[in-house]
Parts: structure tokens; C-alpha cells; sequence
């Protein structure tokens, strides 16, 4: 909470998730071995909620598109002409990636800021491409829709930065291959995006622009039903499972450790999202009272 709260002064207009933002560490890297790990990674986590609400809420399009071109370029001079709230945000950003990148290098050797500034290069030019669609007022291709979203649900940053932070078969090669968003990666993040969209994932209090896969899917299928449509994403789900599967089971070059974390990231969507009538989602909070408070039985 104080590293949270180091840079949230200032960024008050987005959704303080600290349930989430806590939550997705501890389930992704359960190990007690890597508490210092699961710090680091909670501020990825955390940003990515603070950016995305940013996009989806707060900003105009001139504004995220000045916003977009300073984390392409990595300049803090970009942003000067925007509200506080963003500069405060990219200059968070800059600071977080300093750290983990001087944590890795001294760890394990390699300094990741490359890799790590293109990924949330991807993820804001992901954010901007769905900002200009709602805009417009353009519905995408289903298909068009979902190979943007796999990259905006912020998977493949939150994963970048625990390859990272692992420390495990860290080779240019295998970097070259985390950058380039690989199947075990991209399979996770397109079952978190589905399972986003879906009806019952609304995020509580929030009143911004996300597009739906069930919107584009249904407009490109006139006359498809609610029900229909939400059968087809459940059963894309369920062969993105298969995929994963066959990606974890084959061999890869990813140390067990990765292989695992990126699978606990599948396994706990669905309870991310099991968001009830009033928006919340009491069984992540019950989970997380069972896993922090409640003692183990003998």
C-alpha cells in the first residue's frame, strides 16, 4: 500500500483496486520464496488499472494521443502540455520502469528497460486504436476487435515484467521471444479479454468507453442473441484453454516457474470477474479473506 500510495497522490480521478491489484500477485506467484517479486510486480499491475482508466474515462483524444506519443518516444517533455494527473501517471511510469530495470540488472545481470518500455508502448498504442474507435463511433470486425484486445487487457506487460523479475532463462533469444507476445502469452490474454467482455464482467463504478467483444461479434451476426453470442465467447474460451495447454505441455523455452505463473493468471480470471448485481465481486473477496486472514487447519 505505501508503494501504491508513492505514486497515487495526484492520480485520484482513477479507481483506487487495491483488492485487484494485490489480489493477481499473490495468486500468480503463491510461492513464499517470492514475496519480493510479488511487491515488484504489483506496480505494473496497478498501473495498468490507472492507465486504463485514463484512456477509457478521463482523457480526451488529443490528450491520449500526446500521452501515446510521450511513452513512444519515452519523453517526459512530451507530456508537459497535458493535465497533472497524466504527467504524474508518466512520470510513475518512467520511475517504476527505472527500478525494476535496475532490480533486474543487479539480480540477474540484464537490463530489461527496452523490453519493458516496448511493452507499455504496445499497451498504450492498443489503448489509443480502441480510444479513437469509440470516438468515431466505429464498431470493429469481431476478429479486429480481439487481436487489439489481447494486447489491451495488459497481460502481455504484467508477463514481460515477470520474466523479468523471475530471472529464469534470461538469453536474447528467449527475451526476443517474450517481446514478441507468444502463444502461451497471448493465449492468457485473450481468455482475460473474453471473460472482460462478457455481460457479468462490468467493472464496479465504472462509466468509460470499452468496447465488447459481444458488441462487435453481434453486429457482424445481425440477429445473434444475447445467449447465442455469450456461448460463442464461452466456447472460445474454452478452445484458448486447449491452446494454452498445449503450450505449456510442449516443450518451451520458459522456466517451470513462468510456466506455472502464466497458467495461475488463466485460472484466476474467472474470479476477477465474477462480478455480482451490485457490481462487486464478493468471491475475490472471500478468497482473499481466506488466503491472508484465515489460518490453515492441521
Amino acid at each position: 500500500m505505501v508503494e501504491r500510495s508513492r505514486f497515487g497522490q495526484g492520480v485520484e480521478v482513477c479507481r483506487n483496486q487495491p483488492l485487484k491489484w494485490y489480489m493477481w500477485p499473490l495468486a500468480v506467484l503463491p510461492d513464499p520464496s517470492l514475496s519480493e517479486q510479488r511487491v515488484e510486480l504489483t506496480k505494473p499491475i496497478s498501473l495498468v488499472y490507472i492507465i486504463d482508466d485514463i484512456f477509457d474515462v478521463h482523457g480526451t483524444l488529443d490528450e491520449l494521443t500526446l500521452f501515446t506519443e510521450a511513452v513512444n518516444r519515452w519523453e517526459y517533455a512530451a507530456v508537459e502540455q497535458l493535465p497533472d494527473y497524466m504527467k504524474i501517471c508518466f512520470n510513475a511510469l518512467n520511475g517504476i520502469t527505472n527500478e525494476i530495470s535496475s532490480k533486474v540488472y543487479n539480480d540477474h545481470g540484464w537490463n530489461p528497460m527496452e523490453s519493458l518500455r516496448k511493452a507499455w508502448a504496445c499497451l498504450c498504442n492498443a489503448f489509443l486504436v480502441e480510444a479513437k474507435w469509440f470516438a468515431d463511433g466505429h464498431v470493429p470486425k469481431a476478429d479486429e476487435y480481439l487481436k487489439n484486445g489481447v494486447i489491451s487487457s495488459g497481460v502481455h506487460v504484467v508477463l514481460v515484467h515477470m520474466f523479468f523479475l523471475l530471472g529464469h532463462g534470461i538469453t536474447k533469444r528467449n527475451v526476443d521471444t517474450v517481446d514478441d507476445f507468444p502463444e502461451i502469452i497471448s493465449s492468457v490474454a485473450k481468455i482475460l479479454r473474453l471473460w472482460d467482455d462478457l455481460g457479468s464482467a462490468k467493472d464496479e463504478n465504472q462509466d468509460g468507453h470499452d468496447g465488447s467483444y459481444l458488441e462487435c461479434y453481434m453486429k457482424e451476426k445481425p440477429g445473434t442473441s444475447i445467449e447465442n453470442a455469450r456461448c460463442h465467447v464461452m466456447h472460445t474460451i474454452s478452445e484458448t484453454w486447449k491452446s494454452l495447454n498445449n503450450e505449456c505441455l510442449a516443450p518451451n523455452p520458459f522456466s517451470t516457474c513462468f510456466t506455472k505463473a502464466c497458467l495461475n493468471v488463466a485460472r484466476m480470471v474467472p474470479l476477477m470477474y465474477s462480478y455480482d448485481d451490485n457490481r462487486c465481486l464478493p468471491s475475490l473477496e472471500e478468497h482473499m479473506k481466506s488466503l491472508v486472514y484465515e489460518s490453515v487447519s492441521s
